[in-house]
């Protein structure tokens, strides 16, 4: 199965897509301290993580690969801060490199086969800024709608892909605090964040 824009359009089709409006607690837990600026959300879906962002003075650029998504979290966001929603699949085009002082992934899928993807999302992160890639901990051997967990990164996958220019400060698999969709059954979330060093004064 291609994890393309009807197959996402067709997710979030319908009342019950499995929105539930909040933004994703670890977000909120690993953004708090981090001062407000630019902030790009990939795979923003529905938008919740971008009106939690713009609510505490970020300015959001929120990107999907899904028109249906986008309308609907443009719908949701009316009044709520700055957010610009841009239709994009940055697994196929690269994002603006070193233009972002937080660039966040939830829950977004890139193939292992396509490591230029990882590389470029992170490169969007301008010096001095985080990276945040959060993904569900599920068995390598499982399958959701034909589709293999094992074929795509996990953020410790692209821990190991980021170079001496970046520290990590979170590589881990924690219990999620909240429940997993209806029909899910993954416990844990896993969880990467990294700073990119600010470049040497000449």
């Amino acid at each position: 199965m291609i994890m393309d824009e009807k197959f996402w359009d067709d997710m979030h089709s319908g009342s019950g897509s499995g929105w539930s409006g909040n933004p994703n607690p670890v977000l909120v837990q690993q953004v708090a301290d981090l001062k407000p600026g630019r902030a790009l959300d990939i795979g923003c879906g529905q938008g919740d993580d971008a009106r939690w962002l713009a609510s505490k003075g970020w300015t959001v650029t929120a990107s999907d690969i899904s028109s249906v998504a986008l309308a609907r979290a443009a719908e949701r966001a009316e009044g709520t801060g700055d957010i610009t929603f841009v239709h994009a699949d940055y697994v196929a085009e690269a994002p603006a490199a070193a233009a972002f002082d937080l660039v966040t992934l939830q829950y977004f899928a890139i193939p292992k086969a396509n490591p230029a993807a990882a590389r470029a999302i992170a490169d969007a992160v301008a010096p001095g800024g985080t990276l945040l890639v959060v993904n569900h901990d599920v068995g390598a051997d499982q399958e959701w709608n034909g589709i293999k967990p094992s074929d795509f990164f996990e953020p410790h996958g692209i821990a190991e892909l980021l170079d001496e220019s970046w520290t990590i400060e979170v590589d881990e698999t924690r219990p999620r605090s909240t429940a997993p969709p209806a029909g899910a059954h993954h416990t844990h979330d896993t969880v990467l964040r990294a700073r990119r060093l600010l470049r040497p004064t000449a």
